[in-house]
């Protein structure tokens, strides 16, 4: 097992209650006796085809009972695992698995093993079997995550077996997650988000929805899946919320039965927190800050004085980050690495009793993971983000740092453009990307995925941002479709490729 503490806790679970439900699937449940005794037969495949336990091996698998099988198997008998993205291509997974020292990569048999042939399939990895102990997981990493690889190849994170047993047992206590909990698993499962949706869960003895990745866009299935008394606890990015609340709005839906709606990976608009307080009238909203690095850092409890802020428009500052969790630390700096003390915005630094020691290619490590004056010991990650903290000591994301452009000499928030053009009611999201420009340096390209049925248009947009942004924060160009925008692994926008494009097209 990853973990110590997950290992005993999942163990006493399947003792005490086989019979209760572990995971929902496409409208199937599989028990806990029923999900073990997988993880157990799949356990032994492994040790059959890879007798090796000494080597890690790289998981390429979707969401599904048998891929949460199959991870519970290689902890079993404790591997150590890399698990990126099931949607990589060949040579970025074969990278990735280099890097880790992986021996094999594993893949589930497309609609299981016939009777008497293996549920799995292996392919040697291109690494050597003399792989450098420098690329091998650590010991105290059972499990392996990767970033989006938004600005190239994924970084691969280890995660430690004591954060990650301190993070279940905060998540477990914060969200009252246990027996009878539903928990709905919307992130795939290299996403850090995994962690809380179906790690947390499981150890708690609570039951996760698995919605399958060619499901994930389709609203009106998972407002059918939202609508019983079966998910009490949804985690997302404000993209699913935002595909929820408009399906729900032209059906006059709601979702009653949710307990926790928790907001992370990216600034909810005030338009989309006031619908989605709409959309679960008796949930408690959260807003949750972190990194795959570092795990989560800052919680925040939306109060009604918010969503009444939020439907007041223009006033909007934002949602606080929030109260940081147990045993974290945060500094703000300014470009030069100070210390800013009161009022200020810089760069946010954080450090967490959750967080990895530093990527697995440590060539990476001295621009991301530094040590602070008066912190002996500590290692702070340096997250990118743009933070704000106001007179009282209240902290705002504004963006990220690499977001922050210059057009025509004029320093830029990327993400304020793109919160702008959020707010026109016909825009289902939008992406503002920077592409260079010979005589502004840069310019400012937007990709617009309009709402269902609207005939939004460049015109439209250019009106609209015109009374709201400063001309040098205007895009100069406009990408409108029916589309959803790509997306990097982790369910981000695909910057990069958006960006490449429009290069192309010149």
């Amino acid at each position: 097992m990853p973990t110590p503490g997950f290992s005993q806790d999942l163990a006493d679970v399947v003792r005490t209650s086989p019979q209760a439900t572990a995971l929902r699937f496409n409208g199937e449940s599989t028990s806990y006796g029923q999900l073990h005794a997988l993880a157990t037969d799949l356990a032994r495949e492994l040790d059959r085809l890879l007798p090796d336990r000494e080597r890690p091996v790289c998981l390429s698998v979707g969401k599904s009972p048998e891929a949460i099988a199959l991870v519970l198997a290689t902890f079993l008998t404790e591997r150590r695992v890399l698990l990126p993205s099931a949607g990589l291509g060949e040579d970025v997974l074969q990278e990735l698995a280099r890097r880790a020292g992986c021996s094999h990569i594993v893949a589930l048999r497309s609609g299981g093993g016939d009777e008497g042939t293996s549920l799995l399939w292996t392919r040697a990895t291109d690494t050597s079997t003399e792989a450098s102990a420098d690329a091998a997981i650590p010991e105290d990493s059972r499990l392996c995550l990767t970033t989006s690889g938004s600005t190239g190849t994924p970084k691969v994170v280890p995660l430690p077996g004591a954060g990650v047993d301190r993070f279940m047992a905060w998540a477990t206590e914060r969200f009252g997650i246990g027996p009878g909990s539903g928990v709905l698993s919307y992130a795939p499962l290299n996403f850090d988000l995994s962690l809380l949706d179906v790690w947390t869960t499981l150890r708690a003895g609570g039951t996760v929805t698995l919605v399958p990745a060619d499901r994930a866009t389709d609203a009106a299935y998972l407002l059918d899946v939202l609508s019983g008394d079966e998910v009490h606890l949804v985690q997302s990015v404000p993209m699913l919320f935002k595909l929820l609340t408009e399906a729900a709005r032209s059906l006059g839906r709601t979702l009653p039965t949710v307990r926790r709606v928790v907001l992370t990976g990216d600034s909810t608009p005030p338009d989309l927190l006031r619908s989605t307080g709409l959309l679960c009238p008796n949930a408690a909203l959260h807003n949750l800050y972190g990194c795959t690095e570092t795990n989560d850092s800052f919680l925040y409890d939306i109060t009604g004085e918010d969503l009444l802020a939020a439907a007041a428009g223009e006033s909007w500052r934002g949602l606080p980050l929030g109260v940081p969790l147990p045993g974290v630390r945060a500094v703000l700096v300014d470009d030069d690495g100070n210390d800013i003390e009161g009022a200020g915005t810089g760069e946010l630094l954080v450090c967490t009793p959750y967080q990895t020691a530093g990527y697995l290619d440590p060539a990476l490590n001295p621009a991301r993971f530094v040590r602070r004056p008066g912190a002996p010991g500590r290692t702070f990650y340096r997250t990118g983000d743009l933070v704000t903290r106001s007179e009282d000591g209240t902290l705002f994301l504004q963006g990220r740092n690499d977001f922050q452009v210059k057009v025509r000499g004029v320093r830029t928030n990327i993400q304020e453009v793109e919160s702008v053009l959020a707010r026109h009611p016909e825009v289902r999201e939008a992406v503002v990307v920077p592409v260079p420009d010979p005589e502004a340096g840069s310019r400012l390209h937007a990709l617009v995925q309009r709402a269902p049925g609207s005939r939004l248009n460049s015109l439209t947009l250019l009106r609209h941002c015109s009374s709201r942004l400063p001309r040098t924060a205007i895009p100069s160009s406009f990408v409108i479709g029916d589309e959803a925008v790509p997306r990097t692994s982790t369910g981000k926008p695909d910057r990069q490729l958006i960006r490449n494009r429009q290069l192309v097209k010149g």
